[in-house]
């Protein structure tokens, strides 16, 4: 089982950008993806929307995205959010399987 949130974080003026810029060159989304349990901490820009950036970040179970949350790392990510005045809607999802379903995999190129 995975458990993976969808963190949209919208502000204006390219805040949102901003933000994961500075997370990225700071080496804190580098030292999440480091800690136990994360799987995938990935920013992604939505096309239609400029000023919102989308994260997906997945996690072996609750108890990692727990130690997370109880990790320094929730502290800077308060910070820059603060600092760039964004607001977040977040969407969360559980795995139930890891394998494609066999009736999907004629529509997947890899």
């Amino acid at each position: 089982m995975s458990i993976t949130v969808n963190l949209y974080y919208s502000g204006i003026n390219g805040n949102a950008r901003k933000f994961a810029e500075e997370m990225e060159n700071s080496g804190t989304a580098a030292a999440i993806r480091n800690e136990d349990g994360n799987e995938k901490y990935e920013y992604f820009f939505p096309m239609n929307d400029p000023e919102t950036v989308l994260l997906i970040d997945s996690w072996r179970d609750q108890n990692a995205i727990d130690a997370h949350h109880a990790s320094p790392m929730m502290t800077t990510i308060a910070h820059l959010r603060n600092k760039y005045d964004l607001h977040m809607k977040v969407e969360r999802y559980v795995s139930d399987t890891v394998e494609v379903p066999s009736s999907d995999v004629k529509f997947i190129r890899e």
